[in-house]
């Protein structure tokens, strides 16, 4: 059964390539999920991906895998890393397996970005890599068993 794969991005995510290239680079969100969606597809996945600056969207999109699982979550929750315990609380009700991805390193950065409301939940955590951080969790949502 081929694995069903959802990639969440929180706000301000839709500005890649052109907000703060110092930090996050030039690489769109477009670039990022047509990387991913050729991974997926080489491996016979199906990926999903949704991006919202919307709380409420984030949280809704996570608790509908209640009724429409996937086999894996990869989130870059962005600046609700460190302020949403509604997204926290419906990533933990629904049971998924997930990992954290954040393109920068939050850990050099303002000591608020240190704290995150997910990463106790997560099956792992990748920062500092850039869009390269989503293809290795890609990776290992491929291979979880």
């Amino acid at each position: 059964m081929a694995r069903r794969i959802l990639v969440l991005h929180g706000p301000n995510l839709n500005l890649l390539g052109r907000r703060e290239p110092h930090v996050y680079g030039t690489t769109t969100l477009a670039d990022v999920e047509a990387g991913l969606r050729r991974r997926a597809e080489a491996a016979g996945a199906t990926l999903e991906s949704f991006q919202s600056n919307n709380e409420a969207e984030l949280v809704a999109r996570v608790q509908a895998l209640l009724d429409a699982p996937v086999d894996f979550v990869i989130i870059n929750p962005a600046a609700f890393t460190h302020t949403s315990v509604a997204l926290r609380d419906a990533l933990a009700a629904v049971k998924v397996p997930f990992i954290e991805v954040h393109l920068s390193n939050v850990f050099a950065r303002e000591p608020f970005r240190h704290h995150s409301y997910f990463t106790d939940l997560a099956v792992g955590m990748i920062c500092g890599l850039g869009p390269q951080g989503y293809l290795l969790a890609l990776e290992r949502a491929l291979a979880q068993p």
